[in-house]
């Protein structure tokens, strides 16, 4: 059998506490589901920065935001930085792109041998933060309520038009590949779908938004708190939160909204397993199921990510394919882990560059092994004054800012991080603990003048090109239409023939 193909299913902002075991059960969402039912599926996986550009760059190559430099959303993500499609291609693999994956700089590759999508954020430096600035809010990007109030019905929107498309070119591209699936010596691909959605808006579908009418999850558990941490606090001032009256009507609409493109993007990854499926591609495919990071959805009164909270830090991760037996893992992992553990799967060595992965494979767990490392965050970006890092270590959850106290959580008795242990004195060893073990990961003044040099760069190099001619690095996919279909430098009789799959049938 030819080597293995490779899946890479990654939708934005998937809070990790819907999938405890797969999707909940009051979730429609009958693809996923059968997904998990054959998946390895790690109940508590993190991103390793809940926030979209800096998340996924961590995603693809196993470093965390302090080694990738990228900090928020306009942070370049520079090439030399090798990342799973790299490892993928070298080994052999084709490697593709259909959608989001939040590049920002001019190098809008990073490995993939073709992008069939543009992106559907700026790839600029636009959307820079500035510790210059504390408590500046830049209204025409920053995130607002807006998203809350103005949650509702729509039959198109930005996001959907931008995710039909992600989907059709995916499953075209599958299509595409199928027809080389028989060729012992065809190159095996890896082929990353990335959606927007359930990201906000809470805009969704009719048929998808009628599934919830009835829905009894459509008010958080935990509402707006009497007193919020500091960096709690400096999220809800970032989102506008004071401008704007949110009646328990509106975050019910949201949250609707939200289960709803939840279910529309369940269609989509029915959609893809089905065309595997019919092409007979999919035993021989490994498929994995992620998000970025996730949404509060209104618990603690917060929305959005930006934020080591389960709801915003915790993410989905489902594991299928040849040789992997499905069962539930209950260690703390990491988002981190990914290409190792796609490499791993595919026999490529990272020993090169194994130094400086924070990442390890999850293939031993997969095999019955026991992950122990602790899961580190970190968080650099908007509504931050100075950066925020965090470890999740066994049923203990640490978090750090200098310019904050801290907080430790004991998740297996308070799983809704409403009691702070950081200050009791019964817990006072393993907040040392946690406090040594950052100290040795973390020079945090360093980290942070780093981040500054970083912002102040960007603004000067930002404001410098949009002055005088203007030349974008958002991608171009190329078409190419000249040598699709048919052409007249192409036989039509080798061209239905070599088209067709399954072939004679």
């Amino acid at each position: 059998m030819a080597r293995p193909n490779i899946l890479i299913i990654m939708v934005d902002q998937l809070n990790g506490t819907l999938f405890p075991d797969g999707p909940v059960e009051w979730l429609h969402a009958p693809h996923l589901k059968a997904l998990a039912a054959r998946s390895a599926r790690f109940k508590n996986n993190y991103t390793s920065s809940p926030l979209c550009a800096p998340a996924r760059a961590s995603f693809m190559a196993g470093q965390l935001p302090s080694r990738t430099q990228v900090y928020d959303n306009a942070a370049e993500y520079v090439s030399s930085i090798p990342t799973y499609a790299h490892h993928l291609r070298r080994a052999g693999y084709y490697t593709a792109l259909s959608g989001k994956m939040h590049f920002v700089g001019p190098d809008q590759m990073h490995g993939f041998e073709e992008r069939l999508t543009t992106d559907i954020y700026p790839a600029d430096f636009g959307w820079t933060p500035d510790y210059r600035k504390p408590g500046e809010r830049i209204d025409w990007w920053y995130h607002n309520m807006g998203s809350v109030t103005g949650a509702g019905v729509a039959e198109i929107s930005n996001q959907m038009e931008y995710d039909d498309e992600v989907a059709f070119l995916a499953n075209q591209k599958l299509y595409h590949l199928s027809r080389e699936n028989d060729d012992l010596d065809r190159r095996p691909w890896a082929l990353t779908v990335s959606f927007s959605h359930p990201h906000d808006p809470y805009v969704a579908r009719r048929k998808f938004w009628d599934l919830y009418e009835d829905c009894a999850h459509l008010l958080p558990e935990t509402g707006m708190l009497d007193e919020h941490d500091p960096h709690s606090a400096r999220i809800l001032k970032s989102c506008d939160y004071a401008s704007f009256a949110i009646t328990g009507e509106h975050v019910r609409r949201a949250r609707q909204g939200y289960f709803a493109n939840i279910s529309y993007i369940d269609e989509k990854v029915g959609e893809l397993i089905d065309t595997l499926t019919r092409t007979r591609m999919l035993d021989n495919t490994f498929i994995l199921f992620c998000s970025d990071h996730g949404d509060m959805l209104g618990e603690r009164g917060l929305w959005f990510k930006m934020n080591f909270f389960e709801g915003s830090a915790r993410v989905p991760l489902m594991i299928s394919g040849p040789g992997i037996s499905p069962a539930l893992h209950q260690a703390p992992v990491s988002n981190l882990d990914v290409t190792p553990t796609l490499c791993d799967l595919a026999g490529i060595s990272m020993g090169e560059i194994a130094p400086w992965t924070d990442g390890e494979s999850l293939k031993p767990v997969i095999d019955g092994g026991v992950r122990t490392s602790p899961v580190l965050m970190e968080y650099a970006a908007e509504a931050s004054f100075a950066p925020l890092v965090g470890i999740r270590e066994g049923k203990w959850k640490y978090i750090h800012c200098d310019l904050d106290p801290d907080q430790l959580f004991d998740l297996e008795a308070d799983p809704k991080e409403l009691t702070n242990l950081a200050g009791d004195a019964a817990y006072a060893d393993i907040l040392e603990g946690f406090r040594a073990r950052r100290k040795a990961k973390w020079d945090m003044a360093a980290f942070d003048a780093a981040v500054r040099e970083s912002q102040a760069r960007r603004w000067v190099v930002y404001e410098a090109l949009r002055n005088g001619a203007y030349y974008p690095w958002d991608h171009q996919p190329l078409q190419r239409a000249s040598e699709r279909y048919m052409r007249n430098h192409m036989n039509l009789d080798n061209l239905e023939e070599s088209k067709r799959y399954p072939r004679g049938e």
